[in-house]
Order: C-alpha cells, then structure tokens, then sequence
C-alpha cells in the first residue's frame, strides 16, 4: 500500500509518502516539508498564535494534494511535543479537523521513545542485542532501553535542542554565562532519569536517531547523506567535547555554513550539542551509530503490524 504519514513536529512539518507492506522495508516515495517551526509560534508561554494555526492548515491542505498526485490510500497524521504542551493544543487539532479532514493523533514523549525505538529495532535487527536509543527533537529528548521491540524503559525529558534554544539561548554569538546556564540545566534534568536507564541494563549496541545528531555526526567527520542509508555513520563523544565549545564561540550565520548544517537547523545546533554530551556523559556513552530510521519510520511499522492482526 502507498501510505501518507503526516508528521507535525516542533521544527519540522513533514509528510513522508512511503510504499509500505507488512514483513518489508516501508520505501520513500516523496519527501514533502517545511520547517515551520510551531514551538515559535506559542503566544502567551502557551497558546499557539492564530498565525500558527493558519500556517499549519495550509501546509496540510497542500500535504493533501501531494497525497493525492502520489496515489496514498492512506494518509496516517500524529503530532508531538508543540502541540501536545500547547493549553490550546485541542483547539488547535479540532481546528485542523474541521477545516481539513485530518485526524492528528498526539503522540505522548514516551511514545515517541516508544515508537523511535521500534524503528531502530527493525533497522538493525535482534543480532544488536540489547540496545539503547537516544533522539533529540525540537521539544523534547527521547531515551529508550531494551532487548525486545518494546523497551524496558521508554522516557522523554523536555530537553528539546528549539526548547533550549528560545528559553537559554537570546544572544548572537550565545553568551558563556547562557551556555553555561542551559548546560547545567541539561545536566541536571538528564541526572534525574539516567538511574532509570542504566538500571534497565547494560545495552550492546548504542544509537541515536534525528536530524540533530545527524548534523552533529556530519561536522566531525560522519559521511554526507548523499552517500545513502546504508553507510555507518558514528558520533564519537571526544569529537563532541571539543566541538561545543567551537559552536558556542560561533555565530549563527557561521554554524549554518558547516558541511550537513542547513540555515534552519543552525540556531539549534549549540543547544543539541550541550543535550548530546550531556546524555553521552551521563549514560557513560562514549560512541553513537546514527539510524536512519526514527518515529516517522516506527509509526508506520506499528501500522503494518496492526494490519497483521
């Protein structure tokens, strides 16, 4: 079947149309998106604006028509951590009904972690053993532990690299004092759920997943994603360590022209680093491998087995 999953995050709104059956690798068909950026659009510290809402009809109304001319039989839509925190948030998904059809599901964090975790499962197979599953979007950071397809322990801490940017980072270049402040504040949020994690048992294969720690890979030294899927692609924590401190002394304009940072996501890569070490650090981490699979990839294949059923 050719399906349509329709991903509302807090940068990025994305439709993926994939052909997709059961006991298969779900295919890319077509890549539609835009980094709309809706955690900007809150007002008030918790409503999304009317301009938010507005922007996030139209582009479904135009994911719909690409839906069409690519043939999706079935268009599967969900959204996370803007829209889930939002005080206006069922509003916002009543309105998005209303005027477009669209159901969204809202995804909780732990099952985001939940269904990221899946995906990586599938992609790297029950020869990877116990795995762990680290991935930093714009609201929230996912970590999840485990042996099976479902993880012993699935957590979400609001540590999001477009969080931490609006709420820590004001000032172009960041000033040490904000730096410093968000990296104790990430420090200190991670601490609080790392006995869970390291508890749950010591993992084998160790992964992370998002357009973040793909950029992050990319500046020291990972291979482009020109090069596909299939090449391994690592984030060594020494190389990390002495990149925070060259991205914090960088501008914006200047992180957005390291090879694999696009202009949208380089306000956001500081913030990302300083979650990224700090998890790595604190999980006694000292290398990741980048899946190129994550949540969009784990709702479908939860789609297909229930299809199975």
């Amino acid at each position: 079947m050719r399906l349509g999953v329709l991903d509302v995050g807090s940068n990025t709104v994305h439709l993926l149309v994939v052909d997709a059956h059961h006991g298969a690798a779900p295919v890319p068909a077509h890549s539609h998106k835009t980094e709309m950026r809706l955690a900007e659009h809150i007002v008030d510290g918790e409503r999304i604006s009317r301009t938010g809402i507005d922007t996030l009809v139209a582009f479904v109304h135009s994911a719909q028509d690409v839906a069409e001319d690519f043939g999706v039989t079935e268009m599967m839509a969900f959204a996370t951590s803007a829209i889930r925190e939002a005080s206006n948030g069922d509003a916002v998904l009543r309105e998005v009904r209303e005027r477009t059809g669209i159901e969204l599901e809202v995804l909780s964090g732990d099952d985001e972690a939940r269904l990221t975790f899946l995906a990586v499962r599938r992609w790297y197979g029950w020869s990877s053993g116990r795995l762990l599953v680290l991935d930093i979007g714009g609201g929230s950071l996912e970590i999840a532990v485990g042996a099976d397809e479902v993880p012993d322990v699935a957590v979400s801490v609001p540590l999001g690299a477009g969080r931490l940017t609006r709420a820590f980072l004001t000032k172009d270049p960041a000033r040490p004092d904000d730096v410093k402040a968000m990296r104790k504040h990430a420090r200190a949020t991670i601490a609080d759920v790392a006995a869970r994690i390291t508890r749950a048992g010591q993992p084998r294969h160790l992964v992370a997943t998002s357009k973040t720690f793909r950029s992050l890979a990319r500046i020291t030294g990972a291979a482009p994603s020109s090069e596909g899927p299939f090449v391994r692609r690592r984030l060594e924590r020494d190389d990390l360590r002495l990149w925070v401190p060259k991205l914090a002394g960088m501008s914006v304009k200047e992180r957005g022209e390291l090879s694999g940072v696009s202009a949208g996501r380089a306000p956001q890569l500081l913030a990302g680093a300083i979650v990224a070490e700090a998890a790595m650090d604190l999980l006694g981490v000292t290398q990741l491998e980048i899946a190129p699979w994550a949540l969009r990839e784990g709702v479908i294949l939860e789609r297909l087995d229930r299809i199975e059923r």
